[in-house]
């Protein structure tokens, strides 16, 4: 799950600063901070920047999703050019437009990674007609993207049961992802982009949320859930997350894109049977271990995972290697590299919130019993010795 920070006290506002010129377009007036403000007359000079003589005759909203990030899906006419540049006739919005700036970058890195690193690069992630930012301090950026409902593919929830099969095909997109960014030296150029597990909002990400971690350890639903460990030590368990990303740090190889929130909430299965990865709000440079095990550890029940981890990181690896990807680790290496992760997976899904809607209960009896299976613990703290 994206994590957030507690919220700040009431009437606080980051520090934003006027601009002479905005985003990779050198607009004239910043991205607007509130949905309503998006009107159809806004919305075409936007596009216009990459889709010169565009015009927005109309606009209709579809949907409004108003959360710590906006999606907004509008029914647009076009004039010619527009329907000429082969626009869809349905689009969505995905920006704040919650009307409170914000010091978190998410929705910036988000369209930064649509412009740099999507634009010309056939990846499994939702097509992107335009994307853009400030830097300004308000922390805004947009994407419009298709809209994925048009399309007739099921949104993934961790409350659906997709099975080895359903893990098996989605590690193979996944490996098609990473391939298409293995040692790229334009993933190297993006000197914007973090590094996995070695920015604040990866390294301290338990701190961050440790006000919700503690609330949820006190509740029954977690203890019934938690080794005792967890509960007796809880400075252990902010130890052992420590230990995780210093191990990360420290690992050599190629670096490829990592979605940074993997899991299968995150995710469409399109009608042609393959899967895509939405939400790109925590996109990193570095080693592909984070996503592999979170969306394996969190979309296998413990029975599947046990009966089959081995082999389906041997698919994944097959299915990388198949891409053109060098260098790949081996199986056992990449099993060293397994063994440590689940770590990731508990300190994120202990930072939920129940009415979030997802399966945060299931994730965390999965990642408990992977961690207990791997000997997770006892890896990480080995690193002391």
């Amino acid at each position: 799950m994206s994590n957030n920070a507690r919220p700040p006290a009431e009437g606080w506002v980051p520090a934003v600063t006027r601009l002479s010129s905005y985003g990779p377009y050198h607009r004239a007036e910043p991205i607007p901070l509130h949905w309503k403000a998006v009107t159809a007359q806004w919305l075409g000079s936007v596009l216009a920047n990459r889709y010169p003589g565009l015009v927005v005759e109309s606009m209709q909203t579809v949907e409004l999703r108003n959360t710590h990030t906006t999606k907004l899906r509008v029914a647009l006419a076009y004039n010619e050019k527009g329907r000429s540049a082969g626009l869809p006739a349905q689009l969505c919005l995905k920006a704040n437009f919650t009307g409170r700036a914000t010091p978190l970058d998410i929705c910036q890195l988000e369209a930064r990674f649509y412009h740099d690193l999507v634009e010309g690069a056939d990846v499994p992630a939702p097509v992107s007609y335009y994307s853009d930012w400030d830097e300004d301090g308000s922390g805004q950026g947009l994407v419009i993207l298709a809209d994925l409902i048009q399309l007739g593919g099921e949104f993934g929830n961790t409350y659906q049961h997709i099975g080895v099969d359903g893990v098996a095909g989605g590690l193979a997109d996944m490996a098609v992802l990473h391939g298409r960014y293995w040692a790229s030296p334009r993933l190297d150029a993006a000197s914007w982009l973090p590094v996995s597990m070695d920015t604040r909002g990866d390294s301290d990400q338990a701190r961050l949320m440790w006000w919700l971690v503690e609330e949820n350890m006190a509740r029954d639903v977690f203890i019934d859930r938690l080794p005792r460990w967890m509960l007796d030590d809880r400075p252990r368990f902010l130890r052992a997350y420590d230990l995780l990303n210093q191990y990360a740090r420290a690992q050599a190889g190629p670096y490829t894109i990592v979605h940074g929130d993997a899991y299968l909430g995150n995710t469409y299965l399109r009608p042609d049977g393959h899967r895509i990865w939405l939400d790109w709000q925590m996109v990193r440079k570095g080693h592909p271990w984070r996503d592999v095990s979170y969306f394996m550890l969190g979309a296998l029940t413990t029975e599947e995972r046990r009966a089959t981890e081995r082999e389906l990181l041997a698919h994944y690896r097959d299915a990388l290697l198949a891409t053109g990807a060098r260098d790949v680790p081996s199986l056992e290496e990449i099993w060293a590299q397994y063994r440590r992760w689940p770590m990731y997976g508990l300190q994120s899904w202990l930072g939920t919130k129940d009415h979030w809607g997802q399966d945060n209960h299931s994730m965390i009896e999965r990642f408990v019993a992977a961690a207990a299976d791997l000997d997770t613990l006892a890896l990480l703290e080995s690193q002391l010795d």
